[in-house]
């Protein structure tokens, strides 16, 4: 993904969901830390049948970077 578009979304760095850049808490973790640097792009739809979601520690559906800085 290219940095222009990842402008839009910011990356939770403590989970790694990517959030809408007005957002201010991760509702998946309640972390408040994030960072516009991130990488990559994976949409878990069944994070229990999934050997990525697996890979990653992603336990609930939703769109994660795959690096964030």
């Amino acid at each position: 993904m290219s940095r222009k578009s990842s402008a839009r979304f910011k990356c939770c760095l403590k989970c790694r969901l990517l959030l809408q850049s007005q957002a201010n808490i991760c509702p998946n973790c309640k972390s408040d830390n994030f960072s516009f640097d991130w990488s990559g792009l994976v949409v878990v739809f069944d994070p229990e049948n999934s050997a990525i979601a697996k890979m990653l520690k992603i336990t609930k559906p939703g769109k994660y970077a795959i690096k964030c800085r």
